[in-house]
Parts: structure tokens; sequence; C-alpha cells
């Protein structure tokens, strides 16, 4: 590792239009402390979550090649989604304030967990910060009427909007993670590290469907395993995986990922997206505690929560260094005050 196909990877990617607004290359690094105390295989952490941009995160990668393709087809301004403590739509801001271009953000309010700093703090707050338009709504058809009314007035005013979707997550947003796999086999070459298994929290598909189009297409042996953090419905999450895979493939023009290398892991979404676990806050505790490492309760401490409980019961090789993907967050546990704090039962 890595193969002789993997600088072919990054050629796969010079025709597409990017804005470089990451500090990349992340750290990978090695979880020491966290390792010991579980006695399993040795765990080392690519650190997504310094990529710089408002505090960092997985979706800075998709907004280099989304922001890139906004400005090669001559956009005036930029409209996104998100819940209304979207990590997605806190990185569109900070990546369209530093373009130059006006922001829409329209967010939904329907998560099934409410506190006081969940309505005002965290990504809220920064999205605000960051000079966004907020168009708050309760649910996706709102949503939906909220962006025809959008491009209409843009339209009127012979003005042009680019529009993202929710997380980043299409084709060329994917290509962020293409690129990522290229990179993390770099260091992993560096480090002479083989790592089995690589783990991440899986939402709206576009950081996974890019690590395993980049992955396959430079025939790394390394398995992605998604955690999803979303979807009640993992049946249609996991034919959403297979198309989304196809399409970025299909855009580099490379070979899709095999279907049995898509693999989803469920049964840590708790009570819903957005709604805390027992199992998250414990992970979330456990990795600042031991490696002095914020995860976040939406998205990477449920993944992480599903990697200990994985370790604890023997599921991975312990001669095989698995590499967990910290996709960032950090905003959202202001949001979450009260669970954090043991001062709610949620």
């Amino acid at each position: 590792m890595p193969s002789p196909r993997e600088d072919s990877t990054g050629a796969l990617l010079e025709p597409f239009p990017r804005e470089t607004i990451g500090h990349l290359p992340t750290p990978l690094h090695p979880l020491p402390r966290l390792s010991a105390a579980l006695g399993g295989p040795p765990l080392w952490v690519k650190r997504d979550d310094c990529t710089g941009l408002a505090t960092g995160g997985n979706k800075t990668r998709k907004l280099e090649y989304l922001m890139g393709a906004a400005r090669a087809e001559g956009a005036d301004g930029i409209v996104s989604f998100g819940a209304l403590q979207s990590n997605h739509a806190r990185q569109t801001a900070a990546a369209a304030a530093a373009l130059g271009f006006p922001c829409d953000l329209i967010l939904v309010t329907n998560v099934n967990y409410h506190e006081p700093a969940w309505e005002v703090s965290g990504n809220r707050l920064l999205d605000e910060l960051l000079g966004a338009k907020l168009h708050i709504v309760p649910d996706e058809v709102a949503a939906a009427q909220c962006l025809q009314a959008l491009l209409g007035r843009a339209n009127e005013a012979g003005k042009q909007l680019y529009v993202i979707p929710t997380g980043g997550s299409n084709a060329v947003g994917a290509l962020g993670y293409v690129n990522c796999a290229s990179e993390l086999l770099a260091q992993c070459q560096a480090l002479e590290l083989r790592p089995g298994t690589l783990v991440s929290a899986t939402s709206s598909l576009g950081t996974q469907s890019g690590l395993l189009v980049g992955l396959h297409a430079a025939r790394s042996p390394i398995r992605v395993r998604g955690v999803n953090t979303y979807s009640p419905d993992p049946e249609s999450q996991a034919q959403a995986l297979r198309r989304l895979c196809d399409e970025t493939a299909a855009l580099i023009g490379s070979e899709p990922p095999p279907s049995d290398s898509l693999c989803i892991e469920n049964g840590f979404l708790g009570g819903g997206y957005g709604v805390p676990s027992e199992a998250m806050q414990r992970a979330v505790e456990e990795v600042a505690r031991l490696e002095g490492i914020l995860l976040d309760p939406v998205y990477s401490g449920k993944a992480m929560a599903w990697l200990l409980a994985a370790v604890r019961a023997g599921r991975l090789n312990p001669e095989e260094p698995v590499v967990f993907l910290h996709t960032g967050g950090s905003p959202g546990l202001f949001a979450y005050q009260e669970c954090l704090s043991g001062d709610s039962t949620a």
C-alpha cells in the first residue's frame, strides 16, 4: 500500500474546477490511550475536523469542488440546506464568505430534539456571524417552497444562484473525498501504516461515496464502514449509496466500487437524526478524556460509539490498524449542553 494506481487518482480529478479553501492535508495520528484502554486493534484518527474553515469539518473538502463549479458556472450567489444545527450549512456560509458569494441557507427545525441552546447557539450562531441569510422553516416541504421563491426572485433580478444539496452530497461534492482517499493513502505510505478498516459517520453519503470511489480507483484493500447517523430506513440509504457511488465514478471515468464494499453499519442512530443517545454521550466523553479530542453529538460521536462497541465485541481484526475519520462538528457541542452536562435524560 498504496497501490501503483494511487497517483492516477489525482489525475482523474484534474479536469474539475476547485477553490482551495481547506487546510490540507489534515493530520493522521495514533490514538494510543484509547487503543490501550480498549485492548483491540491500534486506532488512528484522520483529523478532518482540522480542515480550517470556520472550525473545520468534512464538508470543506466537498465545498472546494462545489464552489469551484459555482465559480465556473458564473453563479451570483449560493443557496443550500440543512437542519438548524447543520455543520454543512455553517461551512457553506464560511466558504461563501471567503470567496465573496452571497449565501442563503434554508434550515429546517423538524429534528426530534430541542433545548434552549439548540435554538440559538452552536452552528446557528456561527451561520449568522458568517453573514449568511437564514430562512428557518418547519420541514422539507417548506424548504422546497422557500427554494423556489429564492430562485424566482433571483431570476427576476437577472441573477443566477448555485444550489448545493443537503450535505453537499452529489457527485461533484463527493470529489472532495475521492481526493481525501488519495491523501490518506499517501500518508499511510509515509508512515508505513497498513490499516484494514476506515470508519466514518455517514448521513447524506457524499463522504462515504467519495472514499469508496477513491480507494477503489487506487485498488486499496482498506474497507470503509459508514455508521448511519441519519436515516431510519437502512434499505433506502443503502440504495442511495449505490447510486451516488455510481454517479461519482462515472463523473471521473472510473470503475464503480463493487456492491460488497458498500457497508453501512446500523444500530447506533438512537432516537433519530440529531437525537442524543447514551452510547454517543459515553463515546464523546471517553475520547475527550483519553485523547483530548472533541467529537460532536450528531455524527462523529455516534460513529465512535459504533467503533468502541465493535472493538469491545471483537468484531475487528486486532492485528489490523483502524482509521477513524473525524468529520468535525464541534460547534454542535454547545447546542447540546443539557444532554452533555448530564442535565437532560434525552
